[in-house]
This record gives C-alpha cells, structure tokens and sequence, in this order.
C-alpha cells in the first residue's frame, strides 16, 4: 500500500475569495479523485504579516515558518498565482524567495495561473517555470492558465479546463510517487 502523497498548494492571491483559489482547490479535488493525498492549501494574504517584512527566513512568524516548512516537506506543491503586471505576484515571489535553497530540489511542481484575459497565458513558461527552474524543481510539463472569461465569479465554466487539470493531474502524479519512493529509500 502506497501512502498518501503530501501534496501542498500555494496561492499568490492577494485576497479571497479568488479564482486562482478556485482553480487550486479544483486541482487538488482532481488530486484527490486519482490518488490518495494529505492535502494543505495556503493562501498567502493570510501568513502574509509573518513573512511580508521578512529579509532572511529567521525573521518570519510561526504561522508563515510553518507553511515554507510544509512546501518543503511536500511530495508535490502546487503554484498557482494570479498574474499582476505580466508576472506572479510579488507576495508569491518573495515567499518562494524565503524557501530554502534546495527544499524544492527535484521536487514535482504543477504550475497555475489565472488571469485577465488570454493575453497573459505565456507566464507560465517565462515567470513560472523559470522561477522554478533556478529553484531546481521538477516542473510538469502541463501548466494550467485560465482567463477571467473561464470564471463566473470563482465557479469555473469552461469544460477544457477540466481536461487539461486532468492531462496535469496526469502527467505529474507517477512522477511524485517515483520521486517520493526514492527519497524514501535515500541514506539519510
């Protein structure tokens, strides 16, 4: 029996409710449906007094020590951000900024982002993807972008974007279970 993976989603929205919220709790249901998961979400508007005035990671709070603990920690981090300006928030960056420099070294990453209109979709590969890539993580192949058009409030309507949550869902899940096994049997 395989245990559950520790899957930890993080949203770089500045309030809620959002439809980058929305789209992460969608991923993660889908997560849930393919395969057994201990699942956190983390808004980051709400350890953001813990961590928004932090330069080094021994000047964070409790709460948002916490939470850079429980993405490096997890089998598999969800990222998913709103797109500000062309590019993930500056809240989502400088949490990421504060993660240990390797505590996403091989680790699988699902990137999401949501956005005003499609204009913005390329975030995922020129934000996103490097960001993570100096971070030395696994990034999915499959990211997930939505538009605002997608959305009606948060209640998200388009039909694809099921299919491409479950192609990501697909694509990253045997990689987190053989990533996770390995780390399992490493010396220690």
């Amino acid at each position: 029996m395989t245990s559950p993976l520790k899957v930890v989603a993080v949203v770089g929205s500045l309030r809620s409710p959002s439809k980058t919220t929305a789209l992460a709790e969608l991923v993660l249901a889908t997560l849930r449906a393919r395969t057994e998961t201990e699942a956190r979400l983390i808004e980051l508007h709400t350890v953001s007094a813990g961590f928004a005035g932090a330069v080094e990671r021994d000047q964070v709070g409790p709460e948002a020590e916490e939470a850079l603990r429980a993405v490096e920690e997890a089998d598999l981090v969800i990222a998913a951000t709103p797109v500000f300006r062309g590019s993930y928030t500056g809240l989502f960056k400088h949490f990421f900024d504060l993660v240990d420099q390797y505590g996403l070294a091989a680790k699988p990453v699902l990137l999401a982002a949501t956005g005003g209109s499609d204009r913005h979709a390329l975030v995922i590969e020129h934000a996103l993807r490097p960001l993570f890539g100096f971070l030395q993580a696994w990034t999915a192949p499959a990211g997930i972008y939505l538009s605002s058009g997608d959305f009606d409030g948060t209640t998200i309507l388009n039909p694809e974007v099921y299919e491409r949550i479950d192609m990501a869902v697909n694509d990253v899940v045997p990689v987190a279970r053989a990533l996770t096994a390995v780390r399992a049997t490493a010396p220690a």
